[in-house]
């Protein structure tokens, strides 16, 4: 099924713009006119798959993050978030709940947030070369509409 809207959006690893992407995918999301609950889980998985990409991908280097944004007829949005960062050896096992390999600080839950906030998430890594996240959420048809 095609797109029928699309934005493509990059930006550093710094930690100030995992706000900026959330709120980016946000406003994207918007035209699907989705409940605040909808949003807030949109806004969530953003959230937790940039701060992947800057603690994870990049540990001691600004790298680039590629965030792209799909809506289809069908109410579904779709993200996929990218990096060329370090990649992920094991993604079966990063998939674990609590599994982090960003120290002490970091809860391993990233992946877990996502997953339970979407209705669909893909991930493929190629160490040494990044990762690629992708989800989707079908956006539910309100009767008001």
């Amino acid at each position: 099924m095609k797109a029928v809207n699309e934005m493509n959006l990059t930006f550093p690893s710094r930690s100030i713009n995992e706000g900026f992407a959330r709120s980016v995918a946000a406003a994207f999301a918007a035209q699907l006119d989705p409940t605040l609950d909808e949003l807030g889980d949109i806004k969530t998985a953003i959230s937790e798959a940039v701060t992947n990409c800057i603690v994870h991908a990049y540990p001691d280097v600004i790298g680039s993050i590629k965030l792209r944004c799909r809506i289809y007829p069908d109410g579904r949005f779709e993200a996929t978030i990218s990096d060329r960062g370090v990649g992920i050896p094991d993604v079966e096992k990063a998939r674990e709940p609590m599994f982090s390999t960003g120290g002490p600080e970091r809860s391993g839950m990233g992946f877990t947030i996502m997953e339970s906030f979407t209705d669909k998430l893909t991930v493929r890594s190629c160490p040494g070369k990044g990762t690629t996240v992708r989800f989707a959420k079908r956006i539910a048809v309100r009767a008001e509409r």
